[in-house]
């Protein structure tokens, strides 16, 4: 029989509480050797979590969706998690498929968590001498296109932000600015402090992925936003310490913005624009100002990797494929682009 057991949300000073030790010391590894993202390692964790308690319900003959999260996996031990098959994860890839409605990307990723995961028993322990999920395959994914705006809509979600009646218009042009125009992710974006902000040699400093610092430059227009979203900005009056000195906050607490309040305050602005109902969300920015910068600005590829912070200039290339203005150039400048058929010439002089 499955161990039930119901608690409450996770503590940040208690993480992954509900974890089998092993699974446990996987995270931690995750957060303090590979120096990955706190988000990105959540997400670890919460695939896992639905893998293990998907397979003690699937072990017990019963699958039940609506109990799956009151599954306790506290008590695996690592023989329990050496005995998984390849079976086990196709029938898990099936289930999130038909009951979590999961698409090639999600279960890609939780692909990703259980490879890494047993990958990382297997090399860097002695507790599993055999990995058993060695064969297997990630789901083939879709390669779509960046869903971006135009450069017409995202003049027009600067200037209705600009003029916007809202109190906070000043941080939220400047907010906009940012993504429209650094392509920076929205972890970024947050994690910005005031000391970050280097006026005199017009820099910004990020702190991406893997805790990987870069430096991008600001044009006036960031330049602008963010002096005028500085002036105008009550911060509270009491000394700041430096994880206190963020650059974007909330008007009523003074604390740091929450990425959830950064994705409605660009829903807000994407609805006052009559932009909403799209699909853009903040991410969506991001390749918006990499496609517009390719596009109109002839921003190397290579120029743009480093601008974005990619790993990989492969990530970076799928905007050579978004640029239609350039597709049109070359379809227009083709040495035949101006001939006519003779027939149809005939027919117009008649």
């Amino acid at each position: 029989m499955m161990t039930v057991q119901s608690k409450g949300p996770r503590s940040r000073y208690a993480p992954f509480y509900d974890c089998p030790e092993p699974m446990r010391d996987f995270l931690s590894y995750l957060l303090t050797i590979r120096n990955l993202s706190p988000r990105t390692v959540d997400g670890y964790y919460l695939d896992l979590r639905t893998f293990f308690r998907f397979l003690k319900q699937y072990r017990s003959g019963r699958i039940d969706l609506e109990s799956l999260q009151q599954v306790s996996i506290e008590d695996l031990t690592i023989q329990d998690i050496a005995s998984v098959r390849l079976s086990d994860t196709y029938a898990f890839l099936n289930f999130c498929y038909e009951s979590l409605g999961n698409q090639s990307n999600a279960r890609a990723r939780k692909v990703s968590a259980l490879s890494s995961f047993y990958q990382y028993l297997n090399t860097k322990t002695t507790m599993l001498p055999d990995n058993p999920l060695k064969s297997l395959d990630r789901p083939a994914t879709k390669k779509g296109l960046p869903r971006y705006l135009s450069l017409e809509e995202s003049k027009k979600l600067l200037d209705i932000a600009d003029l916007s009646q809202n109190p906070d218009h000043l941080r939220n042009y400047c907010i906009l600015t940012l993504f429209l125009n650094c392509g920076m992710r929205l972890s970024e974006l947050i994690g910005l402090n005031r000391t970050d902000v280097r006026e005199e040699d017009r820099t910004l400093r990020l702190l991406g992925k893997g805790n990987k610092e870069r430096i991008v430059y600001l044009n006036e227009a960031c330049l602008d936003a963010i002096r005028r979203y500085q002036q105008d900005c009550d911060r509270p009056d009491r000394k700041l310490r430096r994880r206190d000195d963020a650059l974007f906050i909330s008007a009523k607490s003074g604390k740091r913005l929450s990425a959830r309040r950064v994705e409605q305050i660009i829903g807000d602005c994407l609805r006052e624009a009559g932009l909403d109902g799209k699909g853009y969300t903040p991410h969506k920015l991001r390749h918006t100002a990499a496609t517009l910068m390719y596009q109109y600005g002839q921003v190397d590829v290579r120029i743009l990797k480093e601008i974005l912070g990619h790993a990989n200039l492969g990530t970076t290339e799928i905007y050579t494929h978004v640029s239609n203005r350039q597709l049109e150039y070359a379809a227009d400048h083709s040495p035949l682009s101006g001939l006519r058929s003779s027939s149809e010439e005939d027919k117009s002089g008649e």
